[in-house]
């Protein structure tokens, strides 16, 4: 068990904090949970990502009331409770903390389950899209692949790889097409990285989906997709489990954009002004580059033909399966522009590897 009055006191916000707050205190804290509590102490509920995730998915924005959110009857063990009996109410409920409550409700001490080494290898595929051209990174593309454009010392790709290696992905399909032999000499087979990696070539460019239908051995397992410039924390994982739990055949990460129009907005009805609107907030979702899909979602590709993703997740939907979108908090960066490099190296070097 943690002692809450320790250094595990940070995963506790007041019930008056907002989204923003938790997704702050989700990512420095990093045990996935924040305890909602009032100025007393007492526990008024726990937020998870998932409730982050679901709160964004319902149109909250940032500035939401954490309350909104939060898990008000929530599993808390009693102070004292035996060790064994806490484990295996963890294991019954499958969840991986569990707050330790006194008789008048104040949190106490939090109890984790116990995975502190290694994350298990397992058998999920990933698919790094990186065989664009980078056009607008030019000049710094012209003779380098935008994946392997240097971030905080070396490549994007780099970064990506060893981030899902973290997180238990060991075998890894590479899509090449410019500059492709730049790629596959760094990272050979994967050895040096304590990964398999093998690859594909595309002899013209396919879009960020066409590509998946020259996988050969094709898939039989759920696999994980991403673009080879998208620099994320972003738990891989939680997207395979995130399909399985919802019966989808296509996940698509996605994440709130907010832009302010910079003019006030006369609302109409026919030629009658109906009302204004200040410099109103624009809200929607975007595509954050990053996929799961079950096996059977390669079947509407066709080998060797064009299709960007949009297109295979409307082949998805018109096909009568499932496709759900995977509502991302978590720091990304799609390093697309020379502005976005930047940015993405500067951040990298100051801190110890989140975007």
């Amino acid at each position: 068990m943690i002692d809450l009055q320790s250094s595990w006191s940070r995963a506790s916000l007041p019930v008056t904090a907002t989204l923003a707050e938790a997704v702050e205190n989700l990512t420095e804290v990093g045990i996935k949970l924040v305890l909602c509590v009032h100025d007393d102490g007492r526990l008024y509920g726990l937020i998870t990502d998932g409730d982050l995730r679901r709160g964004l998915l319902r149109g909250m924005t940032m500035d939401t009331s954490i309350q909104e959110i939060a898990n008000t009857a929530p599993l808390v063990v009693p102070q004292g409770t035996d060790r064994e009996v806490v484990q295996a109410l963890m294991k019954a409920n499958k969840v991986q903390q569990v707050p330790e409550v006194n008789a008048e409700g104040r949190v106490v001490g939090l109890y984790l389950w116990d995975e502190l080494g290694a994350p298990p290898a397992h058998g999920a595929m990933m698919v790094i899209m990186a065989g664009g051209k980078g056009t607008r990174l030019r000049p710094h593309t012209e003779n380098c692949p935008k994946p392997m454009l240097p971030v905080a010392g070396k490549p994007m790709l780099q970064h990506i790889i060893e981030r899902a290696r973290a997180q238990g992905f060991s075998h890894f399909v590479l899509s090449l097409n410019y500059l492709g032999d730049m790629i596959r000499s760094h990272f050979g087979d994967g050895t040096g990285y304590g990964v398999s990696i093998s690859y594909v070539d595309e002899t013209t460019p396919l879009g960020t989906a066409g590509a998946m239908s020259l996988l050969d051995p094709r898939p039989d397992e759920p696999f994980v997709v991403t673009n080879g410039d998208v620099l994320t924390d972003v738990n891989y994982s939680e997207m395979l489990e995130f399909r399985k739990r919802h019966g989808a055949q296509g996940v698509m990460a996605v994440r709130l954009y907010e832009w302010q129009n910079p003019f006030g907005v006369v609302q109409t009805e026919g030629v009658d002004i109906a009302g204004f609107e200040e410099k109103p907030v624009m809200r929607s979702h975007i595509n954050a580059g990053i996929y799961a899909f079950a096996p059977q979602a390669l079947d509407h590709l066709m080998a060797q033909s064009h299709c960007d993703m949009p297109t295979l997740f409307d082949r998805l939907r018109t096909g009568g399966h499932r496709i759900v979108a995977f509502p991302m908090h978590e720091p990304w960066l799609d390093v697309g522009r020379p502005d976005d490099l930047e940015r993405a190296n500067q951040e990298l070097a100051s801190t110890t590897g989140s975007i």
